[in-house]
Order: C-alpha cells, then sequence, then structure tokens
C-alpha cells in the first residue's frame, strides 16, 4: 500500500525523534512518503495532491488542525466521497497536539507509538470505517469541512488568540487556553455578539451570544478531562447543537460546571441544545468570528453547516 505520512513540525507534542521513528514503523509495512508542512494550508494541498497521484493511505501526524487539512484535501481530491475500504483513499492518524479530540473520538491510544502500531495492526486486517464528519458553507467562500467541532463567537476568538501566541512563539497548553477564555469572556460580556440559529421544524432562536457546532459527544479535552457540550452526539448521529442566550455568571457558571462534569448534560433556561440534527444555519448582522477543528476562519456574517453520515473512510 502506498501511502503518505504528513507531519507538521508546529504541532504541540511533535519531535523530530518522534517523526523519524514514525515514519521507520510506518515504512517497514507501508511505501511510505514523508512530507514535512511548511505553512498554514501546506497539508491540506499536499493531501490532496496524493490521491491524485494514486496514494491509497494518507497519515496526519499533529494536532486536530492537521487532521482537518488532511480530511479537506482528501475528500477534495474525492470529490467529496468518502474511499473504497480496498482502494482508498484512506485517512489515518497519528496524534501529535494537545488536544487530539478527533484521534480520541475514533479510539486512538494518546500515545502516538501506540497509536503508529494500532494503525499498523488495522492496516494489516485491512480494518477501516466510515465516520460522519460536519460541513461548513459560507456565502463567498469555499466550503470547508470539519471533523469534531466548529464554533462562532466567544470560542472561535479564544482560538484565534492562542493562534497569535503560538506564532510569537508561546506553547499552546490548558493553562493558556483557560486564560485566554477567561480574557476573551470578559470582552464578550462588554460588547457581546448576537446571532439567530435556525434549525428546520423550530422556530428561530434569536440574540445567541455563542454557539457550537458538534460531530461527537466531547467538544474538546482539557489535558485529560473531557467538556461535553452535546453528550448525546456522535460521528455516526448528526450535529450536536450548543449555544447560549446569556453570558451572566448566573448562566456560565453553572453551565461550565455542567460541561465539565463526567458524562456532562449542559442544560438551562439560556441553553441552546439539540444533539442530532441534520443542518442548521447562523445568521448575524455583524461578522461573526468562525473556527473550525481549532483553524481560526475569520469573521462571517451567515454559515451553513450540514452533517454528512458516512463522508470520510478512516483506518483504525
Amino acid at each position: 500500500m502506498r501511502a503518505l505520512l504528513v507531519v507538521n513540525p508546529n504541532a504541540t507534542t511533535t519531535t523530530s525523534a518522534g517523526r523519524d521513528v514514525i515514519a521507520h514503523a510506518l515504512a517497514s509495512e507501508l511505501k511510505l512518503e514523508v512530507l514535512v508542512t511548511a505553512h498554514r494550508g501546506h497539508a491540506a494541498v499536499a493531501a490532496e495532491q496524493a490521491v491524485l497521484d494514486g496514494i491509497e493511505l494518507v497519515v496526519a501526524h499533529g494536532g486536530d488542525g492537521t487532521v482537518n487539512e488532511v480530511v479537506n484535501g482528501v475528500l477534495a481530491a474525492t470529490g467529496g466521497r468518502p474511499g473504497d475500504p480496498l482502494d482508498g483513499p484512506l485517512v489515518a492518524v497519528v496524534p501529535g497536539g494537545s488536544a487530539n479530540v478527533f484521534a480520541r473520538a475514533i479510539g486512538l491510544p494518546r500515545d502516538p507509538m501506540a497509536a503508529t502500531a494500532a494503525l499498523l495492526a488495522a492496516v494489516a486486517e485491512r480494518r477501516s470505517m466510515l465516520v460522519g464528519l460536519g460541513r461548513a458553507d459560507s456565502p463567498g467562500t469555499d466550503g470547508r469541512w470539519f471533523t469534531f467541532n466548529a464554533g462562532l463567537g466567544w470560542d472561535a476568538e479564544v482560538v484565534a488568540s492562542v493562534e497569535r501566541a503560538r506564532e510569537a512563539g508561546r506553547e499552546a497548553t490548558p493553562t493558556r487556553y483557560a486564560r485566554t477564555a477567561l480574557r476573551q469572556y470578559l470582552r464578550e460580556r462588554r460588547r457581546p455578539c448576537s446571532m439567530t440559529v435556525e434549525i428546520p421544524g423550530a422556530a428561530p432562536v434569536e440574540d445567541v451570544r455563542l454557539a457550537f457546532l458538534s460531530t461527537t459527544d466531547i467538544w474538546t479535552y482539557l489535558g485529560p478531562r473531557a467538556v461535553r457540550t452535546n453528550p448525546g452526539a456522535s460521528l455516526h448521529t448528526g450535529l450536536g447543537v450548543f449555544g447560549l442566550r446569556d453570558l451572566g455568571g448566573a448562566t456560565i457558571w453553572p453551565t461550565l460546571r455542567r460541561m465539565l462534569r463526567s458524562g456532562g448534560d449542559p442544560r438551562g433556561r439560556n441553553v441552546l441544545r439539540q444533539d442530532a440534527v441534520p443542518f442548521v444555519r447562523v445568521r448575524s448582522d455583524e461578522p461573526i468570528a468562525l473556527q473550525l477543528d481549532g483553524d481560526h476562519l475569520g469573521g462571517r456574517r451567515e454559515v451553513e453547516f450540514r452533517a454528512v453520515t458516512g463522508a470520510l473512510r478512516v483506518v483504525v
């Protein structure tokens, strides 16, 4: 099997020594090529070209942003069609970031070496599965797939701020995310955004202050701790929708406590939540920050999100 290993050298837990060990292990069983990304978007371009060149397996070694780029590149090459279980193209993940939400969602070990061993075993047994993804489309922009979550408002502003810190050479630790989230929360309280969320079969919900869309039950991780917004969501059931209509202390602190509990189950008078929907539209009079899988995409006035079941074939 021909394979391409796409490595993000700037991912939080990726090292050159670890990359070499992983590449050596994969090369023992695969006809392997290795690409080390040099800039944002490089992984998507490389993955798309690899599939067009006949590569059957694309392995992402990095964080969730690297996985997102690889997935978008592979599906761009196939016209949005999932791979064949024998001929591909297939996608695999070797975790190398700080959260690795998608990798954990498909049951991979957090340790890169253990994940590599699991990948080789799955390849030997020709074991793969179809997973659902989310798709985000906005007027005037190219659509984009996301593997586990999308966020509008506070969440996306946090992502943008952490991205700027990483570009300045600072590490993206759970503590940095928490501090950034608190700082951005105070800004949002002073100038809250306002969105309208439309879900088929329900009345539009106005004055939403933040909105999350998830393909998994876990929205993100703070180190080992899972943060859940939609415990009924999964990679096979549609999108989880979560929103808040108020950011005051009486809403935000009880909601955060519930999100951090084992199992999670955030509810409340100002909480908007549905766990499995096929389509969501979010509108705003002013541009609202958007992030997909932890990648900040700038401001949007309107975004349509849809669930696509069986969108991607992954080796697992």
